[in-house]
């Protein structure tokens, strides 16, 4: 018989496990190929209840999207504090990991999962969306040594989801781009950018 009174602490609780699971299924196939289904049987609960927690799937992505910040945040200082890794390698490192998505371990959206979420953010969420966004990347120019103007962040963000876009995109949505090129066109593009962030390095 299932349970029909939960603690404020196991609805907490229950609701970290789905944006635990939403991630790490995001992460592994894509966010448009996760569905509301597999996350809530993976967890354990019933549809019903999980929209007691979120009443979309939409709201449910933003929130691991959200989630696994802090997770991106230390992956850079782990880069950063390598002694293997000299700056440049240290941020075409990430910048690459970023271009792997689930290799990586990280939900990293495509064009159309962008479109797609875009299309059904309300006017508020997207406007918190963009403002963690700016927060998430001016605290990887930190990580990096650079003051995080809000010029500077504004480019970072269109430089980094550039060459991830263009990267995950070959050749399924760009068909007439060179598949056979990808990986260097991808790698010009990260030592490009990066010498151009060199030259804000405090």
């Amino acid at each position: 018989m299932p349970k029909v009174a939960y603690s404020e602490e196991e609805r907490q609780q229950i609701r970290d496990d789905l944006i635990r699971t939403a991630l790490e299924l995001m992460a592994e196939q894509g966010i448009q190929h996760t569905t509301v289904e597999q996350i809530y049987k993976k967890v354990g609960i019933s549809r019903t209840f999980f929209y007691s927690f979120f009443p979309t799937k939409e709201d449910l992505v933003i929130e691991a999207l959200y989630y696994q910040q802090p997770k991106i945040i230390a992956y850079v200082n782990q880069l950063m504090s390598d002694p293997a890794l000299k700056w440049h390698d240290a941020m075409s490192r990430f910048i690459y990991s970023c271009c792997k998505g689930a290799k990586s371990g990280f939900a990293i959206m495509s064009m159309d999962e962008q479109r797609m979420l875009f299309q059904r953010l309300s006017e508020e969420s997207y406007r918190m969306f963009r403002k963690k966004q700016a927060v998430l990347f001016g605290k990887i120019l930190e990580c990096f040594g650079i003051e995080p103007s809000k010029k500077r962040v504004d480019l970072f963000i269109n430089l980094c989801l550039t060459i991830i876009l263009i990267h995950r995109s070959v050749p399924e949505r760009l068909p007439f781009f060179v598949p056979e090129a990808a990986e260097e066109t991808t790698k010009f593009q990260i030592d490009a950018v990066i010498d151009h962030l060199e030259k804000w390095k405090a």
